[in-house]
């Protein structure tokens, strides 16, 4: 059952931690860890590759790909993460939509602050439109900071007068570096991933000084987000990070952008990861997997 589900992920994700803060190694490793236990799907097929001046992994169904291609961008906490850890996300959205994905190895925090990340991004998306492909048969998605690297990606291939992709998904974005939403209290203890400590931490070491307030790092308080493609943010309840995902959604809307705010109970930071063992995971997926098809089948039609 569901519930039973969402009860043995949570104490998985509550295991004892060291006392003492983490290096940079002990913390990859432990990401990389953590994700080597999720399903990764059969029926793909990766091949590593190079985007603009960054690796990248194909991912690609193993059957004839679809019309249409997936721009994704890995989580992490801009410090950790890679292609090959996120790839049972991008495995069961590659296996859901028939569609290739690409995603990218971009540079990680504190050997390469802000704006670096941003800057590979675009990058990689330049690369993309540099190859022939058409914007609007390009999707953006990531998962955590790749989440928020969907959406200020955007927003810097907006500022530098780039034609936009067709759509936005965000799994569990991070879109505040002020860390002034409500939920970053409200759900300390009750989020088993995630403590402010821990994300101001990260956070810490990804701004390197530069100040929190302005749209590439916080857009869900200071960006201008007119003339953004439709996005889609999935989040769960039982995370700090949730009006990160609320505000943005609430200002996008203002801004006259179409957006679908997609709110599970009682599930972590991105759940999708728990794809084959919980079923909201799948389910969140399913209606992911629903909305791209939705943007790229009315871009290629």
């Amino acid at each position: 059952m569901s519930k039973e589900q969402r009860a043995r992920i949570d104490a998985r994700l509550r295991q004892p931690r060291p006392e003492a803060p983490r290096t940079i190694e002990e913390m990859r490793a432990g990401f990389e860890a953590l994700m080597s236990g999720m399903t990764v799907p059969d029926g793909i097929r990766t091949t590593r590759t190079a985007l603009g001046d960054r690796p990248a992994l194909r991912v690609a169904p193993e059957d004839r790909a679809r019309a249409g291609t997936i721009l994704y961008f890995h989580g992490g906490g801009w410090v950790s993460g890679s292609p090959e850890a996120s790839l049972a996300v991008t495995g069961h959205l590659v296996t859901r939509t028939g569609r290739t994905a690409y995603s990218l190895d971009y540079r990680l925090a504190p050997e390469h602050p802000f704006p670096a990340a941003i800057e590979d991004t675009l990058g990689a998306y330049r690369a993309l439109l540099d190859g022939g492909a058409d914007p609007s048969a390009v999707v953006f998605a990531g998962d955590s900071a790749g989440g928020g690297l969907a959406v200020t990606t955007c927003l810097a291939a907006r500022d530098a007068g780039l034609p936009l992709p067709a759509a936005v998904l965000a799994f569990s974005p991070g879109l505040d570096a002020t860390r002034t939403g409500e939920s970053i209290d409200t759900k300390e203890g009750v989020d088993p991933f995630f403590t402010r400590a821990s994300v101001e931490r990260t956070g810490m070491l990804y701004l390197a000084g530069a100040d929190p307030r302005q749209p590439l790092l916080s857009p869900a308080v200071c960006a201008d987000l007119s003339g953004l493609p439709p996005m889609l943010l999935q989040v769960g309840t039982n995370e700090i990070l949730l009006d990160d995902s609320t505000r943005l959604a609430a200002r996008a809307r203002a801004a006259g952008v179409d957006v679908i705010l997609d709110v599970t109970a009682d599930v972590p930071h991105v759940f999708q990861a728990f794809a084959d063992e919980l079923d909201e995971a799948d389910e969140a997926l399913d209606r992911a997997a629903l909305f791209l098809d939705q943007r790229l089948r009315a871009a290629t039609a």
